[in-house]
């Protein structure tokens, strides 16, 4: 365990399972309030998704892909109808979790709207999760790969964050004058759930980058920020090229590599082949 708090969680819970827990009235009804408003967010306010502001939720991603939500956001993969279900699990499991802190005797304080100022009077807006002791958290709900494989610790989601976790800790500790705590981490498929602490992190140096991300944007100009990979199998090189995660999650990415095909991997032998990105196909898979 990385936080004294997942002791008093995993008992509580275990209390839970004996039928020897409860939970106060008052917390039920927050975890329900925070519900009602996430749905009120997600459902009924009215607001149009997609239109383009750096927020700490973002400030972490890819400039090209900012340019593109800037720019041409027309080009953006339609979203599923499962996106905002989705969000929704979020929502639910942030709300449940966070009663569930409270019923454990951890003590934390309450989601608040901070600003990072950044040179030239740029300010960006953003709410973070909780503060326990200080320092700054994000609870984030994970699928089960995401769970055991991003979230393994610090270096293994730096090595890939696409999503800009990172970034965005860093800006809502810099911006509420708070250390960097780090991530408390639910996995959807099963309930587990544990901390990630931010070893490591130096907020300076990632606001350094907010600012420089601030700066592209600001330019306007279009550079991709990734190469595509070499395609392997079993170590060897197959002849193909496709997108790394960065780009493969990228809503833009059929606009940005106008050569690209979502294929089953054509070297596999499984009877589900792993679907891959490819931009450059060897002549022979071409032809096939």
């Amino acid at each position: 365990m990385n936080h004294p708090a997942e002791l008093a969680l995993h008992q509580y819970m275990d209390n839970a399972v004996k039928g020897k827990s409860t939970m106060a009235d008052t917390t039920i009804k927050q975890v329900a309030t925070d519900i009602e408003d996430a749905l009120s967010r997600q459902f009924g306010s009215g607001k149009k998704r997609g239109d383009f502001r750096l927020r700490m939720s973002n400030v972490g991603r890819s400039t090209c892909q900012l340019w593109y939500e800037k720019n041409k956001p027309e080009v953006a993969l339609p979203m599923p109808t499962t996106f905002i279900m989705n969000m929704m699990l979020g929502d639910i499991v942030e709300a449940v979790f966070k009663g569930l802190l409270k019923e454990a005797g951890v003590k934390y304080e309450e989601p608040e709207h901070v600003t990072l100022e950044l040179d030239n009077e740029t300010k960006i807006n953003g709410t973070y999760d909780i503060v326990i002791d200080g320092a700054v958290d994000d609870i984030k709900s994970a699928s089960n790969w995401s769970y055991t494989n991003k979230f393994d610790s610090y270096d293994s989601l730096a090595g890939g964050d696409s999503f800009g976790y990172i970034a965005q800790l860093a800006g809502y500790a810099k911006a509420a004058d708070k250390k960097a705590g780090g991530w408390w981490v639910v996995n959807k498929a099963n309930g587990a759930f544990k901390y990630v602490p931010a070893t490591g992190l130096d907020v300076d140096a990632e606001v350094a980058k907010i600012q420089e991300v601030h700066n592209t944007v600001e330019k306007n100009e279009f550079k991709r920020c990734h190469e595509p990979e070499i395609e392997t199998f079993r170590g060897k090189p197959t002849g193909n090229k496709v997108l790394g995660v960065h780009c493969g999650f990228c809503s833009y990415r059929f606009d940005c590599w106008p050569t690209l095909k979502e294929l089953p991997a054509v070297m596999s032998q499984a009877k589900s082949p792993k679907t891959m990105n490819y931009v450059e196909l060897d002549e022979k898979y071409n032809a096939s």
